[in-house]
């Protein structure tokens, strides 16, 4: 288990950023993020700082769950998605809401 970006929950994953996650949270669900979706999230946001964006219904123009609602999936799921990039070593965090996506 890991904690979600605000660090006010948990959740857990299988797979990698490099072969594609399964995000299981709450009690029963699970969102797939592909290997492509990860690599396509990379190239856009690569050594940029930008907003986690972990809004359910307003994640800010440009921020990170912004382009996964608008290219994974309408569910927000930036909480999860910034602590496993941070985890497998492609993003570090910067300042209390931001992130930096690195090689």
């Amino acid at each position: 288990m890991i904690k979600t970006w605000s660090g006010r929950s948990s959740f857990d994953y299988s797979g990698t950023v490099e072969t594609g996650t399964d995000i299981l949270y709450g009690k029963t669900n699970k969102i797939r993020v592909s290997a492509q979706q990860y690599n396509k999230l990379r190239e856009h946001f690569l050594d940029n700082v930008v907003p986690v964006g972990t809004s359910r219904t307003d994640a800010p123009k440009g921020s990170l769950g912004w382009w996964l609602q608008a290219n994974v999936t309408r569910t927000a799921i930036a909480s999860y998605v910034a602590p496993i990039l941070m985890r497998e070593g492609y993003a570090k965090q910067e300042g209390k809401h931001n992130i930096r996506i690195i090689r």
